[in-house]
């Protein structure tokens, strides 16, 4: 009788042994699995505020304007505040939102970039963007105000590594419009021009979206000097189509 008092007893200490063993498991789990969620975030961020100085430095962002956002998951966005001085942000100021625009995470009262919903209207146009960079470059807008359409034919490297690049109707800047604007060329092209405002470019990460935006700089300020010196003479069309 007492022997199997003892031998149920055994059994039920593995039993419960195992289970919290298999607990541990998984708490360790959820925790290995935070913690990379968590550096990931992190590395992000330090991404977008380096990417938002490269820009303030090179002229394509100023003031306040420009914004950046990355995609965490189907669901959640790292994006910059609206309305801050962009040489002075921190990564512990962008904020997480989620696919309708929402705060999840946030510090203060700072609120998510105005052109919000042109971000979010690239990732919901596109799974495979990763990054979306919203800039003010000179040379490019210019083309716009101008009414001359981007010259992807002046060099060999724009055709090949920056492709052809897209024009927006113009739309209020923050608005739905704006976002609707983009809705068609964000999905066949990395690089858009908004008509008397700025650009739009995408990547699958951010440093993709930085290229795009300096290629297309590039580009639009040779073919800026070299319409002052004279004719601008273009590469052969077979280049342009391979």
């Amino acid at each position: 009788m007492g022997f199997n008092i003892y031998l149920d007893w055994l059994s039920l200490s593995i039993r419960f042994s195992r289970k919290g063993q298999k607990q541990s498991t998984r708490n360790e789990c959820r925790k290995q699995a935070m913690n990379k969620k968590q550096k990931r975030e992190q590395r992000f961020r330090k991404e977008i505020v380096y990417t938002n100085r490269v820009c303030v430095d090179s002229g394509l962002i100023r003031s306040s304007d420009g914004n950046i956002s990355i995609r965490l998951d189907d669901d959640h966005f790292l994006v910059t505040p609206a309305g801050l001085y962009k040489r002075r942000l921190k990564s512990k100021q962008l904020l997480i939102v989620n696919r309708q625009g929402e705060i999840v995470k946030g510090k203060g009262d700072l609120k998510p970039s105005s052109e919000l919903l042109m971000h979010l209207e690239a990732y919901h146009q596109r799974g495979d963007i990763g990054a979306v960079l919203h800039a003010h470059p000179p040379y490019s807008t210019a083309l716009t105000m101008a009414g001359i359409p981007f010259p992807t034919n002046i060099s060999p490297e724009i055709p090949v590594l920056l492709g052809e690049v897209a024009t927006a109707p113009y739309a209020t800047p923050g608005t739905q419009e704006l976002a609707l604007s983009i809705s068609d060329p964000i999905k066949t092209h990395d690089a858009i021009l908004l008509s008397n405002h700025g650009s739009l470019t995408v990547g699958r990460t951010l440093e993709g979206a930085l290229l795009a935006l300096e290629r297309m700089e590039l580009a639009a300020q040779m073919y800026y000097l070299a319409s002052n010196l004279g004719k601008v003479i273009p590469i052969p069309e077979t280049e342009v189509k391979h």
